[in-house]
């Protein structure tokens, strides 16, 4: 197939979207078919930019704009004239909302038959960062959500929890697919590294119970409650990654580790240095990281809400918290920490490693390109 893929997110960014449009690529590319990237470009004055190519497809980048330090891309008649030059099979939107609305109304213009990923909770979003008026924008985002979705021929949701929202909302034509993981890159034999045992050593030099954090340091991701996991015994907090809220939560959590930005194996190796992983996020559609962490051989805690109700089987996996209950992550990490514990937090990692190892990008791809001719099909149905 010939696949145009039109992202609201791209390199250098690196978040959910992003990572999950390389993995297509690289598998798009592994099982031969042929692909076009059309995403937000970098300012001029960046010290990074958008990549010309990637995986050996040409990488389109467009006009952006700063938004809340997220690089949005802006619509413009070009993308006619890029997809008219590929001349694609099929369009894969990732997460649309304004540079994905342009190619989906492009698709239609042209004729292409297209697949949206529906992959962030943009209504919990803006609630979050509207005071007093957040269940109005939320209800306005909705909305805008719902005509966008319209467009497509086909709206994929990552999660079960995602997938009744956006039917509850309206939105036609949905279907459930989720996230591969490498699970050669995570894996709980990275534990016996050098470099894993090295860290281990600097960041738990009294033996504590090292609870890991993976993800954007962001307000979204709720991570104000971490706060609560200072009264565990025996522990210490490291976090990975970066974002507006490191300082807050530097002062909040002044004997927490912050890691930073990782990448690939060193971010496989932190993921083995851990002893349990924990996320705050409610409004996850799906916990990409959560997936990583289970693929590492950890035991995940997370909130009972949204992707996470996917993921984690409690009791067997990890546990999920009540995030509605103050002191209930802490209560739910309590059993998993100090020596006594080991036990346990092996077998549940073990059985989590179990249950996603399965779920790898190329297979997850190849049902992509069934959706794909899924959506293919039903345009020459409806043009016939």
């Amino acid at each position: 197939m010939r696949v145009a893929i039109v992202t609201e997110s791209f390199l250098p960014a690196l978040n959910g979207v992003t990572t999950s449009v390389l993995k297509v690529l690289e598998c798009l590319r592994d099982q031969g078919h042929e692909a076009l990237v059309i995403a937000p470009g970098t300012s001029p004055w960046s010290p990074t930019t958008t990549p010309e190519h990637y995986a050996g497809f040409p990488v389109h980048s467009v006009t952006s704009v700063p938004v809340r330090q997220f690089r949005v891309g802006l619509p413009s008649y070009e993308i006619e004239t890029v997809l008219h030059r590929f001349r694609p099979d099929v369009m894969h939107v990732a997460s649309p909302f304004v540079l994905g609305v342009r190619g989906l109304t492009a698709a239609r213009a042209l004729g292409i038959p297209s697949v949206a990923v529906y992959q962030t909770d943009m209504p919990s979003y803006i609630r979050q960062h509207s005071g007093p008026a957040g269940n109005l924008t939320a209800r306005a985002a909705w909305r805008w959500i719902r005509r966008i979705h319209q467009q497509a021929d086909l709206t994929l949701a990552p999660s079960r929890a995602a997938l009744e929202d956006l039917r509850a909302h309206g939105v036609p034509r949905t279907a459930l697919w989720g996230r591969g993981v490498d699970a050669e890159l995570f894996h709980p034999g990275r534990r016996t590294d050098v470099a894993t045992a090295a860290l281990r050593a600097r960041l738990a030099p009294h033996g504590e119970t090292l609870l890991g954090y993976v993800g954007r340091l962001a307000p979204e991701k709720e991570l104000h409650r971490l706060v609560e996991l200072a009264s565990v015994p025996g522990t210490r907090l490291v976090l990975v990654g970066e974002g507006p809220s490191r300082e807050m939560l530097q002062a909040s959590l002044p004997d927490a580790v912050f890691l930073g930005r990782c990448e690939g194996l060193e971010l496989a190796q932190a993921y083995a240095a851990f002893d349990v992983f924990v996320h705050t996020g409610t409004r996850e559609t799906f916990g990409q990281t959560l997936q990583e962490a289970a693929a590492a051989g950890l035991p995940v805690v997370a909130p009972a809400r949204g992707g996470p109700l996917d993921l984690v089987d409690v009791g067997v996996t990890g546990e999920l918290f009540d995030p509605d209950r103050p002191g209930d992550l802490a209560a739910r990490v309590r059993p998993l920490v100090g020596p006594g514990a080991a036990e346990l937090r092996e077998r549940m990692g073990l059985t989590g490693r179990d249950r996603v190892v399965a779920r790898s990008w190329p297979a997850l791809v190849e049902q992509l390109v069934g959706y794909y001719a899924a959506a293919i099909r039903e345009v020459s149905r409806s043009v016939v």
